[in-house]
């Protein structure tokens, strides 16, 4: 992601399939799609390639129509996330942008100073990791472990960091773009006092990410060694989450045959009855701190979440918080009928 980030320019000719010729002070985009990827985003997310850049510009006309004052990137390769993301349907992906960016400035907490080097302690306790190989369809498998957080050393929060730099690094491949994720989730070892810290006020906003605010395709969720109290925490998560969303969630408890119907033995890890070898966080840990300068660049590109009406922001969340926190105590019983 680099650029231009103003509205300074409109296109003379918004139907053209050649527009990034008005636009030369842009980073041209160049497809990296395979054949068998072009021909899987046409069928699956409309894209047609043809008018792939009139698209683009589209979009970016109804950002600097409607929201001139945004503070975002407007070079092809990044809205293009969002316009594959809400399959080619402008108003969605124009919504799904505004999301993206409402979601960065009303947490500062998780947002402020995000960068791969602020968060060296969560990569390094193998909290959140990336496997090294992909599943049947072409889909990075994102493995997150919660016993590995220790809630004494850091915040719940520095592990959303640390997840949502996951997804930010992995979302710049045009290839995951396209084919989504998966996500590979073990419980094992989650205690009552470490479920109480994942309260409805961050798993509404962890949601809101997920769902609304990332220009990313989660296709499963696979939840393995689930504890009793995780009827707990799924109680809290559901009620925000889309049918379609949820029907994507797979709890296969100790059961690892089962898991192996969803992701391949081939690809996993020997913790999970794979045969990819132990479980390396090492490798992506490295990847993603290599990966700094160009995180400062892009998100220099965005408003900060301080940058826009913060005292706004800091009462409205003030306001969900306290909401939030009475349904959590409402909620406690359940959680210990569950532990």
């Amino acid at each position: 992601m680099s650029g231009d980030s103003g509205c300074t320019r409109t296109s003379p000719s918004v139907g053209s399939p050649s527009d990034n010729e008005f636009l030369p002070d842009r980073p041209r985009y160049v497809c990296s799609l395979s054949p068998e990827l072009i021909a899987k985003a046409r069928e699956e997310l409309q894209e047609k390639p043809e008018w792939r850049l009139r698209d683009v510009q589209a979009l970016r006309d109804m950002v600097c129509k409607d929201y001139p004052t945004l503070g975002t990137c407007l070079d092809d390769a990044f809205l293009l996330r969002f316009l594959r993301a809400r399959k080619f349907d402008y108003d969605r992906a124009l919504q799904l942008l505004v999301n993206y960016h409402s979601c960065r400035r009303s947490w500062p907490e998780v947002f402020n100073n995000l960068k791969p080097s602020a968060i060296k302690a969560v990569l390094a306790s193998g909290f959140v990791t990336v496997l090294p190989h992909l599943d049947t369809e072409g889909r990075h498998v994102v493995c997150i472990r919660p016993d590995r957080w220790t809630p004494s050393n850091y915040p719940i929060t520095e592990n959303i960091r640390a997840i949502y730099l996951t997804l930010e690094k992995l979302i710049q491949s045009e290839e995951t773009q396209v084919n989504g994720i998966v996500i590979l989730a073990d419980y094992n070892g989650v205690s009552l006092s470490k479920a109480s810290h994942f309260g409805p006020f961050v798993a509404k906003k962890v949601i809101g990410i997920l769902q609304d605010g990332f220009p990313i395709r989660i296709k499963a969720v696979n939840i393995i060694n689930e504890p009793r109290i995780f009827k707990g925490i799924f109680a809290i998560i559901k009620p925000f989450l889309k049918e379609k969303i949820a029907n994507r969630f797979f709890l296969h408890g100790s059961d690892l045959n089962s898991l192996h119907q969803n992701l391949p033995q081939r690809i996993l890890p020997e913790e999970y009855g794979g045969t990819s070898g132990k479980l390396d966080v090492a490798a992506w840990n490295e990847l993603l701190l290599a990966s700094e300068e160009d995180f400062l660049h892009d998100f220099s590109q965005l408003v900060l979440p301080g940058d826009s009406s913060p005292s706004e922001a800091v009462m409205s969340g003030d306001a969900e918080e306290k909401q939030s926190e009475e349904r959590l105590r409402g909620m406690k019983p359940q959680l210990y009928y569950c532990y």
